[in-house]
């Protein structure tokens, strides 16, 4: 299994694990259930694990893909650099679900607010993910590229 392989597979992790994450975590908070808090957290951990394996096997990918007819240089460019403000606020939501799950653990005093907290890292995370998803799939799917209708013929209506 290629590097490509691998970031294809897991590139969609960190977006349905950030909203599901995120969704979990906030129905945990409404019905203060300790362990849903908890089913959350490991979640949005798993999630930013999956985001920096993403990231790390992105240039592999790249190799493979640059090569490809049809494949614009930019569109690669352009995914690349928005990945790493992805990866970035994937990070962070690891760190503060981490704390979060820490916290939530020993009963803190605190664990209603980090909760509150994750859930809106995880909210921002999961449209930063999902611009860099949206990016990445223009690559090869140049279905989604073209963001204009097609245009009828004249000659199309006779």
């Amino acid at each position: 299994m290629t590097q490509t392989h691998i970031h294809l597979l897991i590139t969609h992790l960190p977006i349905f694990g950030s909203l599901l994450g995120g969704l979990v975590l906030a129905h945990g908070i409404g019905t203060k259930s300790i362990q849903t808090n908890i089913a959350g957290y490991y979640i949005l951990i798993l999630s930013s694990i999956g985001a920096g394996i993403s990231y790390l096997t992105g240039e592999g990918a790249e190799e493979t893909v640059e090569k490809l007819p049809g494949v614009i240089e930019s569109s690669i460019k352009q995914h690349e650099e928005f990945a790493l403000f992805a990866l970035i606020s994937l990070i962070i939501l690891g760190v503060a679900a981490l704390v979060g799950l820490v916290l939530t653990i020993i009963q803190s005093g605190f664990t209603r607010a980090i909760a509150m907290i994750v859930v809106f890292i995880a909210a921002i995370s999961f449209g930063l993910v999902a611009r860099t998803e949206y990016l990445g799939g223009q690559i090869r799917h140049t279905e989604i590229a073209n963001t204009l209708p097609a245009s009828k013929d004249k000659d199309d209506d006779d």
